[in-house]
């Protein structure tokens, strides 16, 4: 026997129109919320701009550090243009050398031209001929309009202190090595002397207790005359009252 399925009731209508995909005040002022400020897009694309700018400063930055180690690589160690071992000097060694270059690197780009070297190694014991730093800086320098282009977007902070088309500057980097090759190729000997002659500025060939009780005083040493007449009385061997050349470089030594 046949059954009949009752009909379904039907659905209630309702009327769809363009209110449907009109959104409503609340939804309106929620988006609104999120909704970036007037100008943000500007200032997002501005920030992009100088973030690839400092990006493409620091790669070129990278390229020429990179130029220069290889450079130095091929020259090896020793004579006028030798490179050496920063890490192999002593802290108070890497102290005086990065406080030379940060005293004379006049414009703080990180690069010395010619006569910001000169100064430079002459503050650290070097005083080198015309031609041997124009040697290093052919050597181990950089043109100068490659590192203008590195630092375009940084204003420096004082004029160079030469110009010209044929202008080479030498990286921190390479002055570290460079000046590490001739720290560790000195003759202590020759260090002791040096150290000698901030005693003996007369040049008279021995040390008097003038001398001791003048660099007592500026290095604030609070040392009493009778300490630096001992100091004098242990090491005086021909018995003059006085250190001498030979006697000071014994004291060194030990």
């Amino acid at each position: 026997m046949a059954t009949t399925t009752p009909a379904h009731a039907p659905f209630s209508t309702r009327a769809y129109g363009a209110n449907l995909l009109r959104p409503t005040a609340g939804a309106a002022a929620t988006a609104a919320q999120f909704a970036p400020p007037a100008g943000a897009a500007s200032t997002q694309a501005a920030r992009r701009d100088r973030e690839r700018e400092e990006r493409e400063q620091r790669q070129r930055q990278q390229q020429l550090q990179q130029q220069q180690q290889q450079q130095q690589g091929e020259q090896g160690i020793g004579g006028a243009g030798g490179v050496g071992n920063v890490q192999e000097l002593s802290e108070e060694q890497r102290e005086e050398i990065n406080e030379a270059f940060g005293l004379f690197d006049l414009d703080k780009d990180g690069f010395v031209d010619y006569h910001e070297l000169k100064v430079a190694m002459k503050a650290l014991g070097f005083e080198l001929p015309k031609g041997e730093i124009l040697a290093i800086l052919q050597t181990h320098g950089v043109p100068a309009n490659a590192v203008n282009a590195a630092n375009k977007s940084k204003a420096p902070q004082q004029p160079p202190t030469f110009t010209g088309p044929s202008r080479l500057l030498l990286s921190h980097a390479a002055f570290q090595s460079i000046m590490a090759a001739r720290i560790q190729a000195r003759d202590p000997a020759e260090e002791i002397l040096r150290a000698f002659t901030l005693f003996d500025v007369d040049n008279k060939g021995k040390i008097s207790l003038a001398d001791l009780k003048r660099v007592a005083r500026e290095l604030g040493e609070g040392l009493q005359e009778e300490e630096l007449v001992a100091m004098i009385e242990e090491f005086d061997m021909d018995g003059d009252g006085c250190i001498g050349r030979d006697e000071f470089v014994g004291i060194c030594l030990g």
